[in-house]
């Protein structure tokens, strides 16, 4: 965190060395008031549109000044977003105090300042994270809960849940085979977070080399077979999150089997076979 409050400092420097210029000078000579990245583009000039600069160390100059503003715009927003109040105009009076000699801080102070704002956002950020992966618990249990009541569902003793949805007669997989898949990854409240066939191309892997949930539940499938899995965070990635998958996730599957690399056996026809007994809880 602490990089990144330096290089806001760093932006804010080079912002108002650029920006604030004499009064006196036309408004057009001014860089534009700090807005949201996304915002700052929509307000650039046209691309053919004629800027013009003095010498190629002012364009360098405006430049660099342009970036770095727009990255600290960019970071006072996620500041914001945590709930904290750093006004931009404060930010650049400070600059201006050092510019002028007159700084309210001393180096020491300065430095004291941002590791207390360290610690206060990595405060924030550790009890928003505690937060969301509680509700990302309690929200899949409720969900494994209500899919564990469906018809014909099998849950086994890891806690992997799966509904077979279309049953192949080719041979199952182990742990060490590839397999060529076709799937779908959801969230419990559907959101689509990984997809082959929104990429219109099978996956291949090593069944090894998966999270747990992919490794046993894709054994259970017959080559030609199409299951669905609910997966328990203790499963996929557990308190690990990522930017699709928050931690804690319950995660929902839909797999088919096309095939085992290096299976010597002809492709079978994907036609129901009769199921065979299972050992595990099912849903009746």
């Amino acid at each position: 965190m602490k990089p990144v409050l330096k290089m806001s400092v760093l932006a804010a420097t080079i912002f108002l060395a650029v920006g604030c210029q004499d009064d006196n000078k036309a408004d057009t000579n001014k860089p534009a008031e700090p807005a949201k990245v996304e915002q700052v583009a929509a307000k650039t000039p046209a691309a053919d549109a004629k800027v013009e600069f003095k010498t190629e160390d002012q364009k360098a100059a405006y430049a660099i000044g342009a970036s770095l503003a727009q990255y600290l715009s960019a970071n006072l927003d996620q500041q914001k977003e945590l709930g904290l109040d750093l006004n931009r105009q404060d930010v650049l009076q400070g600059v201006e105090d050092v510019f002028a000699g007159k700084s309210r801080l001393t180096e020491k102070q300065t430095q004291q300042a941002l590791q207390e704002l360290d610690q206060r956002v990595a405060k924030i950020v550790e009890e928003k994270a505690k937060a969301e992966a509680e509700k990302n618990v309690k929200a899949g249990e409720e969900f494994r809960t209500k899919f564990s009541k469906e018809a014909g569902v099998v849950t086994t003793k890891t806690g992997l849940m799966y509904k077979i949805e279309k049953e192949g007669t080719g041979p199952k997989p182990t742990a060490t085979d590839t397999v060529e898949v076709h799937y779908k990854g959801m969230l419990t409240d559907g959101t689509v977070f990984d997809s082959s066939y929104q990429r219109n191309q099978p996956a291949t892997f090593p069944l090894n080399q998966v999270i747990p949930g992919w490794t046993e539940g894709v054994q259970l499938m017959p080559v030609g077979s199409k299951f669905e899995f609910v997966i328990p965070p203790q499963l996929a990635y557990g308190a690990q999150a990522n930017p699709s998958i928050p931690a804690n996730s319950t995660l929902v599957f839909q797999v088919e089997l096309l095939g085992i690399k290096g299976d010597k056996t002809a492709k079978p026809a994907a036609a129901p076979a009769e199921k065979p007994a299972a050992t595990e809880t099912k849903t009746q």
